[in-house]
């Protein structure tokens, strides 16, 4: 059963020399006509049936969902209203630019029922701003969140970098400090992957990119947890902290490997069992949805053997971990059964614990995650 939407909004008005998304800048682009193709997606999915029960969330990821003025979010809030069934407790997000998250644009959302701020603010050292592509300042940023408060907006969360190009410790510790200033509910803090067709993978492949080191990275991390965890915000995903009640429950669907749709250029959904992504290019996303049929790229349907997987490589990204019950229930087949051999190595190794019907990675197993997770999609 499907239990949330994300709806691709793929405009810039500026492109981040990290990002590997799928978007295109603002200027010249068919926005208006792209917003009414996300309507009639909308409407497929709706006369499919997959939005016959109340959905627990909804996100407007990107690109930049705060490059539409107020009058396109206006009109893209007004398509979920009349395509999407939502729950009384209905959590629903929008990511933001603090420098085009105009107050204007905030009571749309708002009142459009938005009830969830992500920023992307990266980081408070103006040197690395400018080396990410940003554009915003960190007057933008204390003016978005005195705003979005003032709105109505109580549940906000920040996203940070760090092991960035000539990044220092001071650096990171800086940009910590400053974020806690907030005193905001929630953050997620990742470390910078370098990604092809991106600025800086051309400028690491031309030893332009001063990267960090492994260890340097690890050092950041492990400020990052502490310093989380002497404010109280739990860490419940290897890059979130949350104080209780606070956690992305949509993000949460993804971990838990349960079904949402996806709408909009180049976006992912997971619907009974198949996974598919959308057409990326906008005129090859817009053109099937003129002839009233879905823009779909590829599909996968997922079997048994990938959904564990799934299951284990998802779910060990929580901190609560993968549920011993719950993968008996679902699969017919006790956990130890099918993994035993990698369970009783990596337990061993100290990257993973079985605690409490769960089996979670330890404090250690968070620094070496992507290498776990590499052994249940290897085997045994």
């Amino acid at each position: 059963m499907v239990k949330g939407l994300y709806i691709h909004i793929p405009f810039c008005h500026q492109i981040c020399h990290y990002c590997d998304f799928n978007k295109v800048f603002f200027k010249d682009q068919p926005v208006d006509a792209y917003i009414d193709s996300v309507g009639k997606e909308l409407a497929l999915w709706k006369q499919e049936g997959a939005l016959d029960q109340p959905l627990e969330t909804i996100f407007l990821g990107g690109g930049t969902p705060t490059s539409l003025t107020p009058d396109q979010l206006r009109k893209l809030l007004a398509y979920v209203h009349e395509y999407v069934p939502m729950a009384e407790n209905l959590e629903w997000t929008s990511e933001a630019n603090p420098d085009e998250l105009t107050r204007e644009k905030m009571q749309v959302l708002f009142d459009g029922g938005v009830n969830r701020l992500s920023m992307g603010v990266q980081s408070f050292d103006a040197d690395l701003l400018k080396r990410l592509g940003r554009t915003h300042s960190n007057n933008d940023v204390h003016n978005a969140v005195k705003a979005a408060r003032e709105v109505g907006f109580t549940n906000i969360s920040f996203d940070l970098m760090y092991g960035l190009p000539g990044q220092t410790m001071e650096e990171w510790e800086d940009t910590l400090r400053q974020a806690f200033e907030f005193d905001l509910p929630h953050f997620s803090a990742y470390s910078l992957i370098i990604e092809p067709k991106t600025v800086f993978y051309n400028l690491m492949t031309k030893g332009k990119l001063n990267t960090v080191t492994e260890d340097l990275e690890a050092d950041m991390y492990n400020k990052l947890m502490n310093e989380m965890e002497a404010r109280g915000l739990m860490q419940y995903e290897i890059s979130n902290f949350a104080r209780p009640g606070f956690h992305s429950r949509h993000n949460l669907l993804y971990w838990d490997n349960a079904e949402y749709i996806g709408v909009g250029a180049g976006a992912h959904g997971y619907v009974n069992g198949i996974r598919y992504s959308n057409a990326g290019p906008l005129k090859k996303y817009m053109a099937p949805l003129d002839e009233g049929q879905r823009p779909v790229l590829n599909t996968h349907e997922v079997p048994v053997h990938e959904k564990m997987e799934e299951e284990m490589f998802l779910g060990l990204r929580k901190t609560d971990g993968v549920s011993t019950e719950r993968f008996h229930e679902k699969f017919g087949q006790p956990l130890e059964a099918v993994y035993g051999g990698i369970l009783e190595k990596e337990i061993a190794k100290g990257n993973l614990t079985a605690e409490g019907g769960s089996l979670k990675l330890t404090r250690q197993g968070r620094f070496v995650g992507n290498e776990v997770f590499e052994q249940f999609l290897l085997g045994e």
